[in-house]
């Protein structure tokens, strides 16, 4: 039986065309059934423009939208038909497995919060996003905006988290688990890295200590946890340096091509570079910690982000990992709020 996923299709900065072409290519590639949630004649009007040839793709009607410029708690509580609150009401309801927005960030996390609530054992959900590294393997680092001020205790169900969702996402049996900080010795950092980290050593993970900024892109540790505020720095200085390289590369590379084979095979070099560095392969972030799937993708996401968020859901839905989040929080006495 196909996954069933709920899109915000009235989110991402050109909407709803992302959000369709993406969920037509992910019902094409993956047996899931999405549901395309915005205003009815839009989503209609853009849907009759493509072969859907018979795909599982549905449009379920919602007559708001929270743009990127409102503010989070009070867009998400007056707009109780927008595209977010409805998608994730669906989710809630049982009727889809998971939810993927590229609207406003903030309105998401507040939407899932509110409507979802959190998991038992789990003060503060988390953004996790995917970093490709030098080794091939991907880097988990959790949270990259969420929670921009953290307690030791929140980076610590962070650490279990993340754990969890990277073995359960990539198969890896026991993943190593840093903290960012600013050097590797143990007594580096401030103190809620220092905290933090006497309330991680005692956890049954494969934990590493400290870890550096250039440990994100290494391949060394497979999980990274920091607070919100420094995740999302992290984050968008990695965007940034991205976007420059492949900038000045191609800059580069046109200036200095002279030979036919030689610019055939620099393209192909450099095509390989562009597809290990681009983050629509990883499609969003998972926000983990709350009772049901939700997926974060970028504003920007084009058609093949929006199908690899679609993905990401539904492997995280058939995965479990919320079930199992609870479970592991609950047998390991995560400290929690009192």
């Amino acid at each position: 039986m196909a996954t069933v996923i709920a899109v915000d299709a009235m989110g991402s900065d050109r909407a709803p065309r992302p959000e369709i072409e993406g969920a037509l290519l992910a019902a094409r590639h993956y047996d899931v059934e999405v549901l395309l949630i915005g205003r009815e004649n839009q989503l209609g009007a853009e849907l009759a423009q493509h072969r859907c040839n018979g795909l599982p793709v549905h449009i379920v009607p919602a007559s708001e939208v929270i743009g990127m410029d409102e503010k989070p708690v009070e867009a998400v509580r007056a707009k109780r038909d927008s595209s977010m609150r409805v998608g994730i009401r669906l989710v809630r309801e049982g009727r889809a497995a998971g939810f993927v927005s590229a609207g406003n960030t903030g309105a998401a996390m507040a939407a899932a919060i509110l409507t979802l609530r959190t998991l038992p054992g789990v003060d503060r959900p988390a953004l996790a996003a995917i970093f490709p590294t030098a080794a091939g393997t991907p880097c988990l680092m959790l949270d990259v905006g969420a929670n921009v001020d953290c307690k030791p205790m929140h980076l610590e169900q962070f650490a279990v988290m993340g754990e969890i969702y990277y073995r359960t996402i990539f198969g890896v049996a026991r993943p190593r688990v840093g903290i960012l900080s600013v050097g590797e010795e143990e007594n580096k950092g401030n103190e809620l890295t220092l905290e933090a980290h006497r309330l991680i050593r005692q956890l049954p993970l494969n934990f590493l200590g400290n870890v550096e900024g250039r440990d994100l892109y290494n391949g060394n540790v497979d999980v990274i946890v920091c607070d919100g505020f420094i995740g999302n720095v992290a984050l968008k200085v990695s965007e940034g340096l991205v976007l420059t390289i492949r900038t000045m590369l191609r800059e580069s590379l046109q200036a200095t091509l002279t030979r036919q084979i030689g610019a055939l095979l620099t393209r192909r070099a450099f095509d390989d570079f562009k597809h290990r560095l681009d983050y629509s392969e990883y499609g969003g972030a998972p926000l983990l910690g709350v009772r049901g799937v939700c997926i974060v993708a970028h504003g920007s996401s084009s058609a093949k982000a929006m199908k690899n968020a679609i993905r990401v859901a539904a492997e995280t839905a058939q995965g479990g990992i919320n079930a199992i989040i609870e479970q592991e929080i609950a047998a390991t006495k995560v400290k929690v709020e009192s």
